[in-house]
């Protein structure tokens, strides 16, 4: 199975063109960093619990890490389709423990289905000492170019 490790090696072997690997803002305002993809099985990445996505426990807010787990999904389906026009149909979250302010939270990307329209998957997230943060499952459906 082929693995890479960084945006260069994607563009050396023409996984992805230049122009898309432009992070929309919702992916920019996460400070997100591209840590691996598994050719036609999964992806990972790891977001920062910043400040700024924090409830007054200090946490990782929820809806942060479904944002997380959604740009993580988003880059998948991309990958394995070619296709940026998308939409997610459903997404369900489970959370296991918390993540504090300053930790990292490493979300994995999992293919389960592709079919011609819909791609299903699943997720995982862990805090930097490997614990079980949080999992998920989502339904992504492939639109028509406009």
């Amino acid at each position: 199975m082929q693995r890479y490790t960084d945006f260069e090696s994607l563009l050396a072997a023409r996984k992805v063109n230049k122009s898309d690997i432009v992070p929309p803002n919702c992916v920019k305002t996460m400070e997100s960093e591209f840590v691996e993809y598994l050719v036609g099985k999964s992806i990972t990445y790891d977001y920062p619990a910043l400040e700024i996505f924090s409830n007054p426990r200090k946490a990782m807010q929820g809806g942060f890490i479904a944002a997380a787990f959604d740009n993580t999904f988003g880059s998948l389906t991309f990958l394995l389709t070619g296709k940026m026009e998308m939409a997610t149909i459903d997404l369900s979250v489970s959370y296991h423990k918390p993540i504090f302010e300053n930790d990292i939270l490493r979300t994995t990307a999992i293919l389960q289905s592709k079919g011609k329209t819909i791609v299903s998957l699943r997720g995982e997230a862990f805090d930097r000492n490997n614990n079980l943060i949080a999992t998920s499952t989502t339904n992504i459906i492939l639109l028509a170019k406009k």
